[in-house]
């Protein structure tokens, strides 16, 4: 299965004009701008891949489902050296079941993302420990299971 065709078809909506609310600040719109530049296909770690200053943090609900396929190929790509499967954690676990992603994601995408993190867990559980971050992924996929049952 290739996670990032298949999340390409999950999470194809239409891309907003819009990812933050650019009018708020300086940052809010520079982060609008990062996200209105690139595409799920263009962009990378050079975007998103600094904790401190993640756009995605500022993004809007339609916004984080419009880049989930991105946020999905980044994390299987630097499973072994940026782990930015880390920094999707924390987009996925954020406010718990309260998170914006989890509500505004329909059931099948809530399965999806489910599924997805089973599969970090059970392919990647080594890459996992090393980066300490065992116990996001598993507050995360509780979250996620939690949906679908």
């Amino acid at each position: 299965m290739s996670w990032f065709e298949e999340s390409r078809q999950e999470f194809k909506i239409e891309r907003p004009l819009h990812f933050t609310n650019y009018r708020h600040c300086c940052e809010c719109a520079e982060h609008d701008q990062t996200l209105i530049s690139n595409n799920i296909d263009t962009i990378g770690l050079d975007e998103l891949g600094s904790p401190g200053w993640d756009p995605i943090c500022f993004c809007n609900p339609q916004g984080k489902i419009y880049y989930m396929p991105a946020l999905i190929r980044l994390s299987l790509e630097t499973i072994n050296d940026h782990f930015y499967f880390e920094q999707l954690l924390f987009h996925l676990e954020h406010d718990g079941d309260n998170n914006d992603s989890f509500l505004n994601c329909s059931q099948s995408q809530k399965k999806f993302i489910k599924h997805f993190l089973e599969y970090m867990i059970v392919q990647y559980s080594k890459q996992i420990d090393q980066n300490m971050c065992a116990d996001e992924v598993l507050r995360t996929y509780e979250i996620w299971s939690n949906a679908t049952k």
